[in-house]
């Protein structure tokens, strides 16, 4: 029919595109084109983000030109890159899945008025989530503020659509002036990044492998194992899954034909288990969708005034840096420096001691995640951290606080996780690896640890905080 932009931003695969698909399905010929467009306002691309990206990119590009087709790259504003791409190539129609965070929402609105007054054709479609936000909703219209309900409603109503794959072969893209993945300066000139080659494949091929991971080793034990930060317990696909590498519909319908060709005892369980973690992430993008100002100020209306601590640049540097003398916390931040990720038992313990314990506002653990994670979602990470600090979406709030020691003592009794990322205390006994301020001298003397000299003493006495951040909820009930 003719030549159509296919805009793609959060949807960088090939298969299960439905945009992708619906300009193939109309006969028009494809031109897949990604725009380096640098966010503005408070949520600039971080660095690990950055990271990912590039070789996203860089996998799409590839998968393009294997089928004879080619990846469009372009860098500057998305409204003028896309009405002057159009012109120059005669493109007639335009298409795209929709993003769901508010920045997203309002310039998509703004660039497709514009593009219609221009004549083009524009199409949107939902690809990135399994169901739209406004779509999803309690009976009377209100959205959903409770996880449970959401999750029943989404069993309830349903989230299959047919997966679709790419063809083997595309049309060429015609000669356009563009620039090469690198010049858009995402790697890091510091190369930081070293240790992330060893723990990642991004790209579509690399969700597909870690989708493969999660059904043949994982899956079945997901609900036990899932807690155990030192197993290969989760699916890690989160990145995957934001950047739009594999669809949520791919590893929805992946995971259920797993348990329906398994008579194992507890694998419907096992799949409900994890597909209850995938409909979390969806919860997210429904509450930022509904609620666009929990990016920045919290959804509870009551922790705009909080008494949070004054002053606590050091202790936040000693958090950042895995220095706060408590295994468990110092291992899940060193993880996340040196590999771009933290597994979610672990996301949960560290925000607690932060914003609990400490008493340092949620925004700041928030802001550095969003730094550091190579899976950094808007939406997921707002909900993360909402959730623990107790101002967000949840049935238990503020009350909640996670005991690091405990929490260790439970998930890594043996220690192995802080034995990886802490490998000052390897040589502590298990009994003591979780609070080795507590430890009998001899034990320290013979792991050859000085609490205060080879690693740090707890920056915070954990019982004594925990009352005071109680305390500090009462006061502000009582307001």
């Amino acid at each position: 029919m003719g030549m159509a932009l296919v805009w793609l931003r959060r949807d960088l695969r090939l298969q299960d595109n439905p945009a992708l698909q619906a300009a193939l399905d109309a006969g028009d010929t494809p031109l897949p084109v990604y725009i380096h467009d640098e966010p503005r306002g408070r949520w600039p691309l971080g660095p690990a983000s950055a990271w990912w990206l590039h070789h996203s990119l860089t996998s799409l590009k590839t998968s393009l030109q294997e089928r004879g087709s080619d990846l469009i790259v372009l860098a500057g504003d998305s409204s003028v890159q896309l009405q002057q791409l159009a012109a120059e190539l005669n493109a007639q129609s335009l298409y795209w899945n929709r993003e769901y965070e508010p920045d997203g929402i309002a310039r998509d609105e703004a660039i497709e008025s514009v593009l219609r007054d221009q004549g083009l054709v524009v199409h949107s479609y939902p690809g990135n989530l399994l169901r739209e936000p406004r779509e999803l909703v309690k009976s009377d219209g209100s959205p959903y503020r409770v996880y449970t309900a959401f999750w029943n409603n989404l069993q309830k109503t349903g989230v299959s659509r047919p997966v679709t794959q790419c063809p083997d072969t595309l049309p060429a893209v015609p000669r356009v002036t563009h620039v090469s993945v690198r010049a858009l300066g995402l790697l890091p000139t510091i190369p930081w990044d070293q240790d992330f080659y060893a723990h990642w494949q991004p790209g579509e091929a690399g969700a597909h492998e870690a989708l493969e991971m999660l059904c043949e080793e994982a899956l079945l034990n997901y609900p036990e194992d899932r807690d155990r930060p030192a197993l290969p317990g989760t699916s890690r696909l989160s990145p995957h899954l934001h950047f739009g590498e594999i669809s949520p519909h791919q590893v929805w319908q992946r995971v259920q034909a797993w348990a329906a060709t398994r008579a194992q005892s507890g694998v419907i369980e096992a799949a409900e288990s994890y597909l209850r973690q995938l409909a979390w992430r969806e919860f997210g993008h429904h509450l930022l969708c509904h609620f666009p100002h929990t990016a920045d100020r919290p959804l509870d209306p009551r922790f705009e005034h909080f008494p949070w601590r004054q002053g606590y640049q050091k202790d936040l540097h000693r958090w950042q840096q895995g220095r706060t003398g408590i295994p468990l916390v110092d291992a899940g931040m060193r993880e996340l420096w040196t590999t771009g990720w933290m597994h979610n038992r672990v996301r949960m313990v560290v925000a607690s001691l932060l914003t609990k314990n400490l008493l340092i506002p949620w925004q700041e653990g928030a802001r550095w995640f969003w730094d550091t994670l190579v899976d950094a979602d808007l939406a997921n990470n707002t909900l993360g951290w909402q959730w623990t600090a107790g101002c967000g979406a949840d049935a238990a709030p503020y009350f909640r606080v996670f005991n690091p020691v405990r929490q260790g003592q439970r998930f890594d009794p043996d220690g192995s996780y802080v034995r990886r990322w802490v490998p000052e205390l390897e040589k502590l006994p298990a009994k003591w690896i979780h609070n080795p301020w507590q430890a009998p001298p001899a034990v320290l003397e013979e792991a050859g640890v000085v609490v205060g000299k080879t690693y740090p003493e707890p920056v915070v006495d954990l019982a004594g905080s925990r009352t005071r951040a109680l305390g500090a909820w009462d006061r502000l009930k009582g307001t």
